[in-house]
């Protein structure tokens, strides 16, 4: 299906003329869009909890922070929400939704908590995403080297006629356009993420690499060769791949190590695996993954809390400490 692809010429900084931006958490996100904002000219503020560390982050950055998201909100043309997805809802039904006004704006930039129906916004303000698809720190280092970031554009509530043209200016603010800003829908963005988060990227590669793990050290090979091969060498592998697609990580590493990739790969993703994957995208479709994620931050965590705790005793954890302070180029943050 082609997709439809804005870069700088689609878009009109001078529709946020006179309006004020409000960033409403100042983390990893907030704070890198918060300040390429800022540089573009904009008319930005920047609410955090007072004395938390992104707090006195934003102070250091030069702010004068909000401590009130409410009071954040009310001065605010347009309201981009930036706190972590489990607290969005109680930010924005205590705080936002009681100081929106007629014309506002609603930015996200990413769409959980609209899509699975944790915030519903009134009818007469915007509600539109503009996503990075990288970290702050990337968003922030290729705005200065003025090359941006690729992002992506959805607009859920048009409620002024003119939501697409802010999300196309707010993405032009932070450098999206000189990238490429694709547009897509909220529900289309939420539903890939999650799915990528949890079968490739964070769920798929962690227990991947643990499994590989297990299966040389109770084969009686040492931890440490263990460790290296399975885990330490990824990123090699992955920076290939990140660079040049996988064809340009199998031209880019041995013969041997190709033939293994092409014959053993699908030995070890299965047709069941694909499977399972299906599994997984469907409970992201139907809401049932988003449904225990609510519950299990309103009992506390339990099982998210014991899970990473049993994780964190694993083998490949503690002599992964060991080895990488034995690499002074590795900084952990």
């Amino acid at each position: 299906m082609a997709v439809t692809i804005y870069y700088d010429n689609d878009a009109d900084l001078g529709v946020l003329e006179g309006k004020k931006i409000a960033i409403i958490g100042y983390g990893i996100q907030g704070s890198a869009q918060s300040m390429c904002l800022r540089d573009s000219g904009l008319d930005v503020i920047v609410s955090e909890i007072p004395a938390s560390p992104n707090y006195e982050k934003a102070k250091a950055d030069g702010w004068d922070v909000y401590d009130d998201a409410g009071a954040a909100a009310r001065d605010a043309d347009l309201i981009q929400i930036l706190t972590q997805d489990h607290v969005q809802k109680a930010v924005y039904n205590n705080l936002i939704a009681p100081n929106l006004s007629e014309g506002n704006a609603l930015i996200f930039s990413h769409g959980f908590n609209i899509h699975y129906g944790q915030i519903v916004p009134p009818p007469f303000v915007d509600v539109f995403m503009v996503a990075p698809k990288g970290p702050g720190a990337l968003v922030r280092e290729c705005y200065i080297s003025d090359t941006g970031v690729p992002s992506l554009l959805a607009i859920y509530q048009d409620a002024t006629g003119k939501a697409k043209d802010y999300g196309l200016a707010y993405a032009k603010a932070i450098k999206a356009t000189k990238a490429g800003l694709i547009e897509t829908t909220f529900a289309e963005e939420t539903i890939t993420d999650l799915f990528g988060e949890q079968v490739v990227l964070c769920g798929g590669v962690a227990e991947l690499i643990t499994a590989g793990f297990d299966t040389l050290v109770e084969a009686g090979y040492a931890p440490e060769m263990a460790y290296f091969e399975v885990l330490h060498e990824l990123k090699l592998i992955m920076d290939l791949v990140y660079n040049k697609g996988i064809i340009g990580m199998r031209r880019g590493v041995s013969d041997t190590a190709t033939y293994g990739d092409l014959s053993r790969g699908p030995r070890i993703i299965t047709d069941e695996t694909r499977a399972e994957m299906k599994k997984i995208l469907t409970e992201v479709e139907d809401g049932s993954f988003a449904r225990e994620w609510i519950l299990e931050n309103q009992a506390g965590r339990p099982v998210y809390n014991a899970l990473l705790a049993r994780g964190a005793e694993h083998q490949i954890e503690k002599v992964g400490k060991q080895l990488r302070a034995m690499m002074p180029w590795l900084k952990d943050d």
